[in-house]
């Protein structure tokens, strides 16, 4: 499945033929490879959108924020769509008792109340219309290429994956406060592309581009997540979590193996190599573990937070224009 509908990382195809991403990616692609229609991903975007949309409306912060006395709104002639203080929220977003409502992650609610479902809507949350300004377009800088290349379903079980081990971990370290989990599932999407990149070493044409797309992507929203409501722990877990998934779902065959009918003494070829064969299990085991231990972790109630005083300043760090306890 691998090799059937990813780009080739030979030089074989024809003369002339053009590539349709940017050039410091991958060298001259096989014309003969199947190339996806990129859906899933602007959807995904699309999507992010509506919630944040319709979380402001529901937030309605002149009505709430006037009956508990609690300051002005930010860009008030906005009326219903109104932001959050910016003391509160300095992302320009809703209230964090409207994202509670909304489905974000909450320590008290998942391990007492049982509510299980928020690590997998809190993928749809963000905090504010900066964090979401971020997300998306990094979300379509990467998402669309990778869906361009590996298809709809390898993507999206990298997105929703990430995101629910992101908002897993995010969860056992904010023991005291609400948290949305968007950027874990866009840290697993970057984590994915450093496998792929890793295990693909040899067809990227300019590597260090590919490595500069990774860290400024990721030092943006590291920067975003110590800020109020979004965190770094769903980022580190979504990160690794994707990380993973790459070595598993986006490895690519070895150039012999895709030329091999063009070979004028073909012999028998391995369709991967053995250190991709080995890096694949190892990534299952690290996966596997790594969703097991946090599970675990939270059904029993453990609070990571717990003999790890610096650990708070992953997930915010309070300065005197916001406040963190949120």
């Amino acid at each position: 499945m691998a090799g059937e509908d990813v780009e080739g990382g030979g030089r074989g195809g024809k003369s002339g033929e053009e590539m349709v991403l940017p050039p410091y990616f991958y060298d001259v692609p096989d014309p003969e490879e199947r190339r996806w229609l990129p859906w899933l991903v602007p959807l995904f975007a699309a999507s992010n959108v509506a919630v944040l949309a319709a979380a402001m409306f529901v937030n309605n912060c002149p009505a709430h924020t006037a009956a508990a006395g609690s300051g002005r709104c930010f860009a008030g002639f906005l009326r219903r769509f109104a932001f959050q203080p910016l003391r509160e929220n300095p992302l320009l977003g809703p209230s964090s008792l409207t994202l509670e409502k909304f489905g974000a992650v909450q320590w008290e609610k998942i391990v007492h109340q049982h509510e299980w479902w928020r690590p997998v809507t809190s993928i749809w949350l963000h905090a504010g219309f900066i964090h979401l300004l971020a997300d998306s377009l990094s979300l379509i800088f990467i998402g669309i290429r990778l869906e361009q290349q590996f298809g709809f379903v390898r993507i999206g079980v990298i997105y929703i994956v990430s995101g629910i081990g992101g908002n897993v971990l995010s969860t056992l370290f904010i023991a005291n406060g609400v948290s949305v989990g968007s950027s874990a599932a866009l840290f697993g999407l970057l984590g994915a592309m450093l496998a792929e990149l890793i295990t693909n070493w040899n067809i990227y044409s300019n590597k260090a581009a590919a490595i500069s797309t990774l860290l400024l992507i990721g030092f943006v929203n590291l920067a975003i997540g110590i800020m109020p409501l979004v965190n770094n722990f769903a980022h580190i877990g979504g990160f690794f979590a994707g990380f993973f998934l790459g070595f598993v779902l986006l490895m690519r065959p070895q150039f012999d193996w895709t030329e091999r009918h063009n070979l004028p003494n073909f012999q028998t070829i391995s369709k991967y190599k053995q250190s991709q064969l080995v890096m694949l299990v190892m990534a299952v085991i690290f996966l596997l573990s790594g969703f097991v231990i946090g599970l675990v972790m939270l059904f029993r109630g453990v609070n990571g937070s717990k003999g790890c005083h610096w650990c708070t300043y992953l997930n915010c760090v309070p300065t005197s224009k916001w406040s963190c306890g949120n």
